[in-house]
C-alpha cells in the first residue's frame, strides 16, 4: 500500500533527506504535503519537482510568493500560509505518515496536530520532547499514534530494544556523541571559535543550526531528554560517551553484560528509511559500512567543563518542570545571535545557564502556558545577550 506523506520542514537538510529516500521508492511513498517557514524559492523547486497536492509557508508573504510562482509556472499545487497552514496539513486526514523535520521549538504545534490527529509520526524535531515533554507522550497514547524516531541515536536504540520497548532486562540506554569539529580544543581555543568553524561537523550533512548545538555538545543534550521521554526510562538510566567516528549510532546494554549497537555509515538516509518502511526494510542510497577498512572505534567520556551544555541539560531534565523549554528557547536564541555575530561560543551556554537560574520552570498542564513559558525564556536570553554584547 502506498504511504501518502506529510513531510513538516520539507527545505531542511533532514526533509531534503526524506524526499531523497521516498524519491527511490515511487511505488511505496506519495509526498500529499510539503511545509517551510519562510524559504519560498526552495520551497518551489521542491514544489515544482516533487509536485504534491498541497504546500504551506508558516510566513504569509511567503506563500504569497510561492503561491505567484507556483501559477506562473503552471503548477496546480494549492499554497496555504499563516501560523496554522502547517497543522492543518500535518492533520489532513489524507496523510498516513507525517515526518516532524522542522528545527526548533517551531515545530511543536504541527507536530502535536500531526499526533492528536492520530498520524504515524516520524519525528525528528527533537525539540517538541524537549519543550513539550510529558504532554506530547500523553497525546500519543490517548490519539493512538505511533511514533518512530528519526534522530540516529534513538532510531538506533529503537533497533537494539526489544519489540515491547525497555523491559527489566535493560540496564542503559547509551548515547554516541561524534563530540563536533571542537573535540580536541582547549578551553582557552574555544573562546575564539567562528560560526563557519562552528557549522562544519566532521562526520553529518546538517543544518547550521543543529550544527553550532552538536559542536558545544547541546545536541547531544537535547537528545539526552529526549531518550528519556521516548523511552520512558529516568536520566540516571541514560548516559552520554563520545564516539568520534559516527559508526555506532546508539547502544542498549542489558543486566546479563550483553550491549547491543546499532552500526553504519554517518547518514541520516539509514534511520529515516528506517522509520519510512518499519517494521520493513528498503534501500536508503546510505554508503555500506565497509569493515575491512575500519581502523578502530574510540570512546571517551564527554567534558563538561569545556562542554557544560551536556551538563545543563541533564541539570534540566533532573530538575523538571519546564526547566526543559526554558533551556531549549534560550539556547536557541543563543545560538542564532552566535550564528548572526551577536555572541561568542561560549556565551552560548552562559546564556543558558543564566536563564535556567533566573527563570522559574512550573510544571504546566497545556500546551499554551508551556510557550508562555518559552516566550518568556526568550526574552529573558535576548536581554542577557544584548547585555554581553560581542
Amino acid at each position: 500500500m502506498t504511504q501518502q506523506l506529510t513531510i513538516l520542514g520539507a527545505t531542511g537538510s533532514i526533509g531534503q533527506q526524506t524526499l531523497d529516500v521516498v524519491a527511490r521508492h515511487p511505488d511505496h511513498y506519495r509526498v500529499l504535503a510539503l511545509t517551510a517557514g519562510s524559504q519560498w524559492q526552495a520551497m518551489a523547486r521542491l514544489c515544482l519537482s516533487v509536485k504534491p497536492r498541497y504546500a504551506a509557508m508558516a510566513d504569509d508573504a511567503a506563500a504569497a510568493a510561492l503561491r505567484n510562482h507556483l501559477r506562473e509556472a503552471g503548477s496546480d499545487v494549492e499554497v496555504l500560509g499563516g501560523p496554522d497552514a502547517q497543522c492543518q496539513l500535518a492533520a489532513h486526514p489524507e496523510a498516513d505518515t507525517v515526518v516532524a523535520a522542522i528545527v526548533g521549538a517551531a515545530g511543536v504545534r504541527p507536530t502535536l496536530a500531526a499526533v492528536q490527529a492520530g498520524k504515524r509520526v516520524l519525528l525528528a524535531n527533537k525539540e517538541t520532547l524537549v519543550v513539550t515533554g510529558q504532554l506530547f507522550m500523553t497525546a500519543v497514547r490517548e490519539h493512538g499514534a505511533t511514533l518512530l524516531p528519526v534522530d540516529s541515536e534513538h532510531n538506533a536504540i529503537f533497533q537494539c530494544l526489544p519489540l515491547e520497548g525497555v523491559n527489566e532486562g535493560v540496564e542503559q540506554l547509551l548515547l554516541t556523541a561524534s563530540g563536533g569539529p571542537f573535540r580536541e580544543w582547549s578551553a582557552s581555543a574555544l573562546q575564539s571559535v567562528t560560526p563557519e568553524q562552528a557549522i562544519r561537523h566532521p562526520n553529518w550533512d546538517m543544518g547550521p543550526k543543529i550544527s553550532v548545538d552538536s559542536a558545544t555538545l547541546m545536541n547531544k543534550g537535547l537528545e539526552f531528554i529526549e531518550a528519556c521521554w521516548l523511552f520512558d526510562v529516568p536520566p540516571a538510566m541514560v548516559e552520554v560517551v563520545v564516539h568520534p567516528q559516527s559508526v555506532i549510532h546508539s547502544m542498549v546494554a542489558y543486566r546479563d553484560g550483553s550491549v547491543l549497537a546499532q552500526m553504519g555509515t554517518p547518514d541520516m538516509r539509514t534511520p529515516i528509511a528506517c522509520a519510512l518502511s518499519w517494521p520493513q526494510r528498503v534501500e536508503s542510497g546510505a554508503r555500506r559500512l565497509d569493515f575491512a577498512t575500519l581502523r578502530g572505534l574510540h570512546f571517551e567520556a564527554p567534558d563538561l567543563q569545556r562542554f557544560p551544555c551536556l551538563g545543563l541539560a541533564r541539570q534540566a531534565m533532573e530538575t523538571g518542570g519546564t526547566a526543559t523549554a526554558v533551556l531549549n528557547a534560550a539556547n536557541e536564541e543563543a545560538v542564532a545571535a552566535f550564528l548572526a555575530g551577536k555572541l561568542d561560543f561560549m556565551g552560548i551556554a552562559a546564556v543558558v545557564e543564566q536563564s535556567l537560574s533566573k527563570l522559574d520552570a512550573p510544571v504546566c498542564h497545556d500546551v499554551e502556558a508551556v510557550l508562555d513559558i518559552d516566550r518568556q525564556a526568550r526574552e529573558l536570553a535576548r536581554r542577557q545577550i544584548k547585555e554581553r554584547g560581542c
